[in-house]
């Protein structure tokens, strides 16, 4: 079996996430149809991260196994791949890099850890509509790095997060490794990693630290939420950031 590990970027703007669906534009969809086009042949393809509807990718990554196997044959050449898998590719999928893995190798499972960023604007842009949340209310950078702080450790995640109903027995307990909020004129910056994230999990981290900022929830507030409580008035749910902002950033092996 020959197994290859693909880096790539994305602009998810008009896909219905990363996940193949039946009569639905996905990112893996498009990627399994250009490279079946130049093997002639199925593959395995499996992704790391599976981003939702309108999240991006900047260094999002895939395998691909393929069962039949010739060394010799220069269509198997690293390069020659990214050139005509590129090719066939939109414009809004790019492979950045191929390499020769491991039989074993598993996007998915020989993961470390996900980083993602979020992108927020507090001005109307013009170049970057599809790729940031614009805010208009004044926020309190302060409090939102105050928020960011405490997602770091082990918390129950239950109430930032939505049922998968592919992974009912998923446990709700995650190890962040680091978040952080950081200010760049006027773009704010939210970074998260961990080893793996519940549903909408970072989009609903997003939402509550905005809420942080804008005064309407409190570090108390934001405290039993981080312990899979808080009052029922806190409808996280509705603060879910929007997809256009976030970014799948990077996958550690």
């Amino acid at each position: 079996m020959k197994t290859w590990k693909l880096t790539l970027e994305y602009d998810g703007t008009k896909y219905s996430g990363w996940q193949e669906q039946n009569n639905a534009r996905t990112v893996a969809g498009s990627l399994r149809g250009a490279i079946e086009d130049f093997l002639q042949t199925p593959i395995e393809l499996m992704g790391a991260g599976r981003t939702d509807a309108g999240v991006h990718a900047l260094g999002q990554v895939a395998h691909v196994k393929l069962r039949r196997s010739d060394r010799r044959h220069p269509r198997y050449d690293p390069s020659r791949l990214l050139a005509e898998w590129n090719d066939r590719l939109p414009s809004d999928i790019a492979i950045l890099d191929i390499e020769e893995a491991p039989v074993n190798f598993h996007a998915r499972h020989s993961a470390t850890a996900r980083t993602y960023l979020y992108q927020i604007s507090t001005r109307k842009t013009a170049f970057h509509k599809r790729h940031v949340w614009w805010i208009k209310d004044e926020l309190n950078i302060g409090a939102m790095k105050g928020a960011a702080a405490k997602f770091a450790g082990r918390h129950d995640f239950v109430r930032f997060a939505q049922k998968d109903p592919s992974r009912p027995n998923d446990s709700t307990i995650v190890h962040v490794n680091h978040a952080e909020v950081n200010e760049d004129d006027h773009m704010i910056v939210f970074r998260i990693d961990a080893s793996h994230f519940l549903w909408r999990m970072v989009r609903r981290l997003v939402g509550v630290t905005v809420k942080v900022g804008l005064g309407e929830v409190s570090q108390d507030e934001l405290d039993q939420l981080l312990e899979g409580k808080g009052s029922a008035k806190l409808d996280i749910a509705a603060w879910t950031a929007p997809a256009a902002g976030l970014f799948l950033e990077s996958i550690h092996y």
